[in-house]
């Protein structure tokens, strides 16, 4: 029985070069891709993969995000994090959202593979680099020295409305990407300005990045 697999990547060619070194494992099977968040979750429910290999800086929907619509919507779905990133809130954010392991882009093909068998019978997987940001971040929640951050502050619909802003869509686009009302966008938009006591658009899209809601790089 093969490990169906979603590559969930914004480049095309980071998503062609996986999809070719998975291929060559005879137990694990890419069964789609993904180029967004949303449509990542929207292929795990045509598909229900055991894994998602799942990127976090996505437009639309953020890698952390996607993974915690994944981990609620479909719980059997495992998800494998891998990111360019190895800082506290990506990593933290990641795994609070419910993802299984968390791996950099530039480790080796082996370390991927083992990775991608741990998660999908059930283990944690971390790399080596993101263990000791890890245990820094645990040991600083046990201290009280974490800060608040837009995981603790905002609400889910809230960052995504906040990646979007921060990503340039109108209102009136954001409002046709979650099917709601244009005054629904308004209001959440005011909340999120509320909560952060932030009053531009520029600050607004500052403060996504620095939070890891959105990159910003293409």
């Amino acid at each position: 029985m093969k490990t169906r697999i979603i590559l969930a990547d914004d480049h095309k060619v980071m998503r062609a070069g996986l999809r070719n070194l998975i291929s060559q494992e005879s137990d694990l099977e890419v069964v789609a891709e993904a180029s967004t968040g949303r449509e990542a979750v929207e292929l795990c429910h045509e598909h229900e993969p055991d894994l998602v290999l799942m990127d976090i800086a996505m437009p639309e929907l953020n890698g952390i995000e996607a993974c915690r619509q994944v981990r609620d919507e479909l719980p059997r779905v495992r998800v494998l994090a891998l990111s360019m990133h190895a800082d506290k809130q990506y990593a933290a954010g990641m795994l609070g959202a419910g993802a299984s392991g968390y791996l950099l882009k530039d480790c080796a093909y082996d370390e991927l593979v083992e990775a991608i068998r741990t998660v999908a019978a059930g283990r944690t997987y971390l790399s080596p680099e993101i263990t000791g940001v890890v245990l820094r971040d645990y040991v600083d929640r046990l201290s009280g020295r974490d800060a608040e951050s837009a995981f603790s502050v905002l609400t889910d619909r809230e960052r995504e409305v906040l990646q979007l802003v921060a990503e340039g869509h109108t209102t009136k686009q954001i409002a046709e990407k979650l099917y709601v009302s244009v005054k629904t966008v308004e209001s959440h938009r005011q909340n999120i300005m509320d909560k952060l006591e932030i009053r531009t658009i520029a600050e607004l899209t500052k403060y996504a990045i620095r939070e890891g809601l959105t990159s910003l790089d293409g």
